[in-house]
């Protein structure tokens, strides 16, 4: 790449970087692939890549996010390094990949000219918007053409994306309109025994679920099972409460107040023909609870601090999603659902028991469940269109 008044200026705004803080674990025998995440939500989407990469093309995977991630099994997940020149070089020095796969379109412009130097191939996949990193706008002329226009592929989700691309300075022949990709399976396990066993235990009962339920929200649950129960006299609410030790003190408060019959999985009670409600305060069984619920609140975003659970994991598993209008940190994925018709939002403690009350009955549910399970997976077929143009760009084709 020749000389960037560009990338001088940028270098020189931001040569007080404090660099990399953490260690590199050893770089694992092999061929190597670099993919890039800006932040957790682009993760997701990348770490499908990388686990088809990993499991079908036996390479190594290295993910950079600047949000933390849990660990994966077949992913190296590492901090990027900081966008200074020697950092940069450090970084790919390290790992060496064979090639370099960023997404959304956020430039990290020391890192990608350097990336440019080592004669490094590049891909942008899942292209929104050409951007910096964040917190380092400035003036730097010619800089972002320079580098978008080195990207082999820049595939964008839509036309609108790919025009700003093709006017930020990618070339021409590069962009192409590829659509959205597929996420990481939010489908959670579950022990298929205990699944049988419950679903026994239920027969043809309905069932709902309030999943993570935080104190300041057990009110507006109690209310809707409440109305609900005059509409469906055998339904069934499943609790899973935020706190555990709110468990217990759950369970006396609906047995002295409503008169319920409440069963406790913790005690090891078993629900039976006249349980009312069935709480659970384990964590780890949210894959069995939505596959038995046919409905699900999602707790925390009602009253409580913002949804607790990601959506997709409801919507995976064919449950109906009930959300009030706190979605926390899921606010795009909520939209997506939102724009698919498959989930409902309510507004109050009364338009939880309203929509519940609509939810009852199995088609309504089914059909908001269905479109649900259609956003969580999307973009199966152009996850497997990428997946080869990564192979073809590893393979020196493209």
């Amino acid at each position: 790449m020749a000389y960037s008044l560009g990338l001088t200026l940028y270098n020189l705004a931001n040569r007080r970087d404090a660099g990399q803080s953490s260690d590199r674990p050893p770089r694992p025998a092999g061929r190597l692939v670099w993919l890039h995440a800006p932040g957790a939500e682009a993760a997701r989407s990348m770490l499908e890549l990388g686990r088809r990469l990993a499991e079908e093309d036996g390479v190594q995977v290295l993910l950079t996010c600047a949000e933390a991630l849990p660990k994966r099994k077949s992913i190296l997940i590492q901090p990027p390094p900081s966008d200074t020149p020697q950092e940069a070089r450090a970084f790919l020095d390290h790992w060496r990949p064979e090639v370099a796969i960023f997404s959304e379109g956020e430039i990290r412009p020391a890192l990608v000219h350097e990336a440019i130097e080592r004669k490094l191939p590049m891909m942008m996949v899942a292209g929104r918007n050409p951007i910096f990193l964040k917190e380092r706008d400035g003036w730097y002329p010619g800089l972002m053409r320079g580098l978008l226009a080195e990207f082999r592929a820049v595939l964008t989700v839509d036309e609108p994306s790919a025009r700003a691309f093709r006017k930020a300075g990618a070339t021409l022949s590069a962009v192409e309109v590829m659509g959205k990709l597929e996420e990481e399976s939010a489908a959670l396990p579950c022990l298929e025994a205990e699944r049988d066993a419950l679903a026994r235990q239920f027969a043809t009962r309905p069932v709902w679920l309030a999943a993570a339920l935080p104190e300041a929200e057990e009110t507006a649950v109690i209310a809707a099972h409440r109305a609900a129960l005059r509409l469906a006299h055998r339904l069934l609410l499943i609790v899973v409460t935020q706190d555990p030790q709110r468990s217990l003190p759950l369970a006396q408060r609906m047995e002295k107040e409503e008169g319920w019959t409440v069963a406790l999985r913790a005690e090891e009670q078993e629900p039976d023909s006249e349980t009312e409600v069935y709480i659970a305060d384990s964590d780890r069984e949210f894959g069995l609870w939505y596959r038995l619920a046919p409905v699900t609140y999602l707790g925390g975003s009602l009253a409580g601090d913002g949804c607790i659970r990601d959506p997709l994991e409801p919507a995976a598993l064919g449950s109906a999603i009930l959300y009030g209008p706190r979605p926390g940190p899921y606010g795009s994925i909520f939209g997506r659902l939102g724009a698919a018709r498959a989930a409902r939002a309510v507004g109050s403690p009364v338009d939880l028991a309203e929509a519940l009350g609509d939810l009852l009955s199995p088609d309504r549910a089914a059909r908001l469940a269905q479109a649900a399970w259609a956003v969580a997976s999307d973009g199966a077929e152009v996850t497997e269109r990428i997946l080869e143009k990564i192979r073809r760009l590893m393979d020196g084709e493209e």
